[in-house]
Order: C-alpha cells, then structure tokens, then sequence
C-alpha cells in the first residue's frame, strides 16, 4: 500500500519498472499453445471432412480414417462414457478417445484450476481475441452491473446441473450401454459435422448473437453460458495451486485487476479462490513487485514458475491422450463398412431427450436383460 506520495508501507518508493522476479511473461507463451491447438483442431476438422465425403460417395472416394480427436467435441457422450467406466470399469467402444480427453481436462482443472479454458479451448482463444480487439476500439471492456452478472453467471451451472441430473441420478449402467451402444450415439460426431455444415438460420443467427455480445463483453459464452466451464470452475475450487497476494508487498496499483479476464478483484484478495480464474496468469505478468503475486499451495509453501504451469498443463493433457493410445482406446470399434450403412440411414436416428426417453432406455435395458436371462435359462 502506498500514501498519496507513492511512498509504500514498507518506506519504498513505487516502482513500475521493476519486472516481477526473474520470470519472463509467460503470455505470448500461453498465446503461443493457444494458437498450437487451434491448428490441431483445424487438421482434424479438415480429415473429419474427408473422412464424411468418403462416406457420402458411399465408398467411392479414397479412403480417410476418422480422426478420433473429434470426440473431444463430445462432451455429454464423454461424460457419459466417463460414468459408464466408473460403474463397469468397462471403457466403451464407441467413443473411448473422448474419455481419456475428458479425464485429461478434468485431471488439469483439479491441478491448476480452469486452466483448460484459458490455455487450450479454442472458443476461450476466440472469445479472449473479441474482447482485445474489442478493447483496442473503444478503449475500454465493457463489464455488467453485479445484480445482472450473478444470476447470468448462474445460468452455466443450471445447465450443468441439468445434465448432472439426467446422467448421474437418471440413467443405470444399462441404460447408459443402451444409449452408447444406439447408432444415434455411434454416429454423433457426424451429426454434429451436418449440424454445422448445413446450419439454419436459426443456429446461425445465434452464433451472431453470441459473437455480438462477447464483442462487447469479454468472454459472454464462457463466463454465462458454457457448462463445461461450470464443471471445471466447480472441481477448479479443489485446485491446490492458488495465486496469492502478498498484503506487505502490494501497492496497490490494481494493474492484476484490470488485465484479469475474469473480471476478478485479484487486488482485494489474500487468495484468488474464484471458480472464474482459468489460470491464464496475466495478473503475475503485470504485477510491477517481484514475489507480490505468486501461485502457491499454501502462503508457507513454496511458489510453482509461471513456466511450471505452462509446460504442466500441455503435459498433462498430451500425457493422458497417449494413456489412451498406448492402452488402445484411442480409436474407436466401428469399421468402415459399419459406418457406410449408418450414413444411409443417418436421418432416422434420433437423439432421446427428457426423463420419458431415459426412462425408456432404462426399461428397453431391463426388458434385453430380461430377454437375456431367458435365453440363457432356455439353455
């Protein structure tokens, strides 16, 4: 803190020019991995769309593997197939890529926090650069009042909630092989593919909207809408890697603040205990005090380098992939000549909403486990 002087507590005066410790900043670095998995998305995308012209010439153009990085575009699939594991031990044949992805994230929120966010999710690149350009034209971002960004806040974790509820207390293990094994489910990706290639007025109207809107406030899809941010935000409060603030230190300039893209009051806290913080770590960037902001476990403990966090997150999450790879379920068990004959059907299948469908699926799974045990008793 510092008197009307710029004299601190400590009987220093301000000093903007001293970097924080022997750290580089670590921004371009994380801009840097951002960009990196962006390009990754794009190969897949332009191999997933290969992959469906071969189907769509019924077997005449040359031949493309699925690329099985598209299941990480699979959340609710992943998350399901994830509880399937839990209950069986079973990992599903269907789309086993997206668990180990989905246990990747999971396993680096719970190390750093919503780190996925910030350093790999290619939506948390695209809504960060609307917000800066957006910056760099008005001078300024524009934020909402408290009364209306608390409740918006809430509407990720309602949406969340949602799915908790229809997954972890509606569906069995049965009715979870019921709807893992349905060609609706074996065939999502490729729905999801038309879903976008083919997209309405109504979609793409609200792909504007949400464009729009995260123009002028910084990242509007992640911080209201997203529930996969709600999921990692909530296991994120586990994390036990939190940035602190040295109280004696600080000067108060308020720099951490205004540069956190989260909008956290990094300035007014011991410890930065926000479900919000992706760990993006721009506030230790522009913190003017070497050892004011660090990443701790504890105050005592010692601190993790900005570059520790970097080379952590892409690790982790490249070294679960290969978990799946090496263990083989990585690709997944639908041959070629399975997916031509669901391309010909591709329309038909529907997707089961609503507890009446879940309930269907878990009586269509007692009925096969019915009809099973009468066919081994008939023996």
């Amino acid at each position: 803190m510092s008197d009307q002087n710029g004299v601190t507590h400590a009987g220093r005066k301000e000093d903007q020019s001293v970097p924080n410790g022997l750290e580089a900043p670590i921004g371009r670095y994380r801009l840097a991995v951002q960009v990196a998995f962006v390009l990754i998305c794009v190969w897949i995308g332009v191999e997933f769309h290969y992959f469906v012209k071969y189907l769509e010439s019924g077997g005449a153009a040359t031949f493309v593997n699925r690329p099985p990085g598209a299941e990480a575009f699979l959340p609710i699939s992943s998350l399901m197939s994830l509880y399937y594991y839990f209950l069986t031990g079973v990992i599903h044949w269907a789309h086993p890529a997206g668990v180990f992805i989905l246990i990747a994230i999971i396993v680096g929120s719970l190390v750093f926090g919503k780190s996925f966010c910030s350093w790999i999710c290619p939506v948390g690149l695209l809504s960060e650069s609307l917000g800066d350009w957006s910056k760099k034209l008005f001078g300024r971002q524009m934020k909402l009042p408290r009364w209306l960004d608390y409740p918006l806040r809430s509407l990720k974790y309602l949406l969340l909630a949602f799915f908790v509820y229809a997954i972890f207390f509606l569906m069995t293990a049965a009715s979870l092989k019921t709807f893992l094994d349905s060609p609706y489910n074996q065939v999502a990706d490729i729905k999801m593919y038309y879903f976008f290639a083919d997209i309405s007025a109504f979609v793409w109207w609200t792909l504007v909207v949400l464009f729009v809107l995260s123009f002028f406030v910084r990242n509007f899809w992640c911080r209201y809408l997203c529930p996969y941010g709600a999921l990692l935000g909530s296991l994120s409060l586990l994390r036990p890697f939190k940035i602190r603030r040295n109280v004696q230190s600080c000067i108060d300039c308020a720099k951490c603040a205004v540069v956190c893209p989260s909008s956290i009051k990094v300035d007014k806290v011991v410890a930065v205990n926000s479900d919000e913080c992706t760990t993006c770590l721009s506030c230790l960037d522009v913190c003017p005090v070497p050892q004011t902001l660090e990443l701790k476990a504890t105050p005592q403990r010692f601190n993790v380098s900005k570059k520790t966090v970097a080379v952590g997150v892409v690790a982790i999450y490249l070294l679960v992939c290969a978990l799946g790879w090496i263990s083989g379920n990585w690709q997944n068990r639908i041959t070629a000549d399975e997916y031509l004959i669901h391309q010909k059907y591709l329309h038909s299948y529907g997707h089961p909403t609503g507890t009446n469908e879940i309930d269907k699926l878990n009586q269509q799974s007692k009925d096969q486990g019915s009809s099973n045990q009468n066919t081994n008793d008939g023996r």
